[in-house]
């Protein structure tokens, strides 16, 4: 199966209750061989109308950074935990995130991305359940079974903290720092 295909049958997803109150599955984006993999928690309400992932607000600070560390949407993969938008955008149940996992799992094991970049707690504590709060690990990387993970804040929160703004802004650098790193 190749990314395509895998999308393809994410999009026709039922398994959780999720597709019942969403417009459509977002799968994700990006290269198949992209080297940085960004994950969020789950497709806000600009997703679920587009069936793109981070295309609203946060997604045009996304790629905002993106251009700033000479990177294009199109040579990274951009995806959520989630691949169906909770109702009233509340934060997926664990029992949605158990069932959309493999889904994940197996975008990673096709891609098999240099660095797995955790946006917002929820992603982070998906992948690095030990690691503590995202104020106090924010910006820093963690290998886990073979795999690179950067945890970033949401950039929604530099949205609504201006303060935070920079911090993610500065944390993005270290993207390029661990390319340099790994390969």
């Amino acid at each position: 199966m190749n990314l395509d295909d895998l999308n393809n049958e994410i999009k026709k997803c039922q398994k959780c209750e999720l597709y019942k109150t969403a417009m459509q599955a977002v799968p994700g984006e990006g290269s198949p061989k992209a080297d940085i993999f960004f994950v969020g928690e789950g497709p806000g309400a600009s997703e679920d109308k587009e069936g793109r992932p981070f295309c609203g607000a946060a997604g045009k600070f996304l790629d905002e950074m993106l251009a700033e560390n000479g990177f294009k949407r199109s040579e990274v993969f951009i995806g959520n935990i989630v691949k169906h938008r909770p109702p009233g955008n509340r934060d997926p149940l664990p029992e949605e995130i158990e069932i959309c996992t493999p889904w994940l799992d197996e975008q990673l094991e096709l891609i098999k991305p240099k660095i797995i970049v955790t946006l917002g707690r929820h992603s982070m504590h998906h992948f690095l359940p030990d690691v503590g709060s995202i104020s106090q690990v924010h910006g820093k990387a963690f290998k886990r079974k073979n795999r690179c993970f950067l945890t970033l804040y949401h950039p929604a929160a530099g949205l609504h903290q201006a303060k935070l703004k920079e911090t993610i802004k500065e944390d993005f650098k270290n993207i390029k720092k661990l390319l340099k790193i790994i390969k």
